[in-house]
């Protein structure tokens, strides 16, 4: 089931287009990439989802219902560019958030509360927010999107400014959250966070989605058929049907092959491998996100 679906978006802004016919499907309890480079349209298309601003054309549904007012409380968003009032305390800053979505104030301390310390940052609730750095606010910011437990959680580069250790904080509660329930939908450059945490994924490039599925899928889709062998003898030669990428010893004594199936079978290369060495191991390489990333930009450039 889905929680989200666009259909056929386009939005125009006087003489540039920032969304060409866009159709996406987020599928509920996932964790789901919106990737693509900057200026790609992704921001737009989320403005659109969090009602920001409208589509010229197409549809939003949430749950199959198109997208209205009422569907605010079910949605938490955290833009890129922060939204906190510098000036207020933390403590008194998250409650009136927290009253924007329908909380109500006892409620909403005594949540507070509970993120503050799951987050460390426990003894910061009298402290105004511009006293905090970055990445203190950042986790401030965090708290203001879910602390509503709204059903569909949209974060755009949740990581800006954070070091490792908050990092990893706050990717052990998007996993707790997915694992909860909610659906996060994850905007981010990173390819190697989008590695670690996406279930499924889109890629937005100049206004137009050029992919979108399960990650898996994706990444077996744009398999190059190249596969790493460990052998006890150096091979220095294959016949045509393969490509000898390169080979290389290894700490054990063995030798690393990079070898690329021209045309055959995965046995076939086995066989012919087994003519010369011994093989220790045997597995396919699959493309990065990175990569598949960078070739389908570069193609549709």
């Amino acid at each position: 089931m889905n929680i989200l679906q666009t259909k056929n978006v386009v939005k125009q802004y006087a003489n540039h287009k920032a969304l060409h016919d866009v159709s996406i499907s987020v599928p509920q309890g996932s964790i789901y990439g919106l990737l693509g480079p900057n200026g790609a349209g992704k921001t737009s298309l989320i403005r659109i989802i969090t009602q920001i601003t409208g589509a010229d054309s197409g549809e939003v549904l949430i749950h199959g219902e198109l997208l209205s007012p009422r569907h605010t409380e079910e949605i938490g968003y955290m833009p890129e560019e922060r939204g906190l009032y510098r000036k207020m305390k933390v403590g008194e800053q998250l409650v009136y958030l927290a009253r924007l979505k329908g909380m109500k104030q006892t409620e909403a301390r005594t949540k507070i509360r509970e993120w503050l310390k799951r987050l460390d940052i426990d003894s910061w609730w009298n402290k105004n927010v511009e006293d905090l750095s970055k990445g203190m606010q950042q986790k401030v910011q965090f708290i203001s999107t879910v602390l509503h437990q709204p059903r569909l959680i949209i974060l755009d580069e949740p990581f800006s400014g954070l070091d490792p250790v908050n990092e990893n904080i706050i990717r052990d509660e998007i996993l707790a959250l997915r694992k909860q329930g909610s659906t996060i939908i994850f905007s981010t450059h990173r390819m190697e966070t989008v590695e670690e945490l996406c279930d499924d994924i889109a890629l937005i490039n100049k206004s137009k989605k050029i992919l979108e599925g399960k990650k898996k899928e994706i990444k077996e889709q744009h398999k190059t058929h190249t596969f790493l062998v460990e052998t006890d003898k150096e091979l220095t030669h294959v016949s045509n049907q393969f490509k000898l990428i390169e080979t290389k010893p290894n700490e054990n004594g063995n030798f690393v092959a990079h070898i690329k199936i021209v045309e055959g079978t995965n046995n076939e290369l086995l066989g012919e491998i087994m003519q010369h060495a011994n093989i220790v191991s045997f597995s396919e390489e699959f493309p990065s996100m990175h990569d598949i990333f960078i070739e389908l930009v570069t193609e549709k450039s």
